[in-house]
């Protein structure tokens, strides 16, 4: 019977610890990653003290063409309680990226991860996923896809329970 040696043991688990620590494991109850050092285009508002719902969506999704109408009445409507909404693109080219951004006219704020870093740190399971965060910036509750009036009716009474905890 073959058995390994000890240094060819050792370099394996050096190369699976290494694999596995280059993901940022995003939780609920852990602060979600910093965004600021991802985007190729946008400018991010300020998220302090702020209910925060950060979107990853992409040209090409049609789940995602039917959420920005509902994302901009969320926006419109609860914005002077402390929401914000930041919609990450994943489109690597700026074209439809914009094309985009000029047909649905959002009323809040898109960006363009471009280079896919945090997207790559976060991995959403679907387009579109969305993460909903507490004024302290820690990760409250991940839902992925957009069907309508149902998940809409979710992600409103979920951020609106943010919001009237005591900050």
């Amino acid at each position: 019977m073959w058995y390994p040696n000890k240094t060819l043991l050792a370099w394996l688990l050096v190369l699976v610890a290494g694999a596995t620590s280059v993901r940022a494991e995003v939780k609920v109850g852990a602060p979600f990653p910093e965004l600021a050092a991802s985007f190729v285009g946008g400018t991010l508002p300020a998220r302090e003290g702020r209910v925060v719902l950060i979107d990853f969506w992409a040209t090409w999704c049609s789940p995602c063409k039917a959420s920005f109408p509902f994302y901009n009445a969320l926006q419109t409507e609860l914005a002077p309680r402390g929401f914000t909404l930041i919609a990450v693109s994943v489109d690597e080219k700026a074209g439809p990226y914009e094309d985009f951004v000029k047909r649905f006219k959002p009323t809040f704020t898109t960006v363009r991860d471009g280079d896919q870093k945090l997207v790559s740190s976060v991995q959403p399971a679907a387009m579109p996923t969305c993460y909903l965060l507490d004024r302290h910036g820690v990760l409250r509750l991940v839902h992925s896809g957009f069907h309508g009036d149902a998940d809409g009716r979710k992600l409103r009474a979920e951020i609106i329970k943010l919001l009237d905890e005591k900050p």
